[in-house]
């Protein structure tokens, strides 16, 4: 199991949602950019990623110390 200090923490905490972010708008908007047909997966990818990311980083920020 990965063990972080409590810094690591704070800063994964706070660049997972940056992370979530640029995922979404890659998979999700980057549909409408591209001149390849709409498919519905890549977005829905997307929107499955970007909440993945934020839960971990939801995770990620919870006091574990009590």
């Amino acid at each position: 199991m990965l063990r972080l200090t409590e810094r690591r923490r704070t800063v994964l905490a706070d660049k997972l949602p940056d992370a979530a972010n640029v995922a979404l708008g890659a998979l999700g908007f980057g549909q409408f950019l591209g001149e390849g047909p709409y498919s519905i997966v890549i977005p829905a990818t997307g929107i499955l990623l970007w909440i993945v990311l934020m839960v971990a980083a939801l995770l990620c920020s919870e006091d574990t110390n009590g």
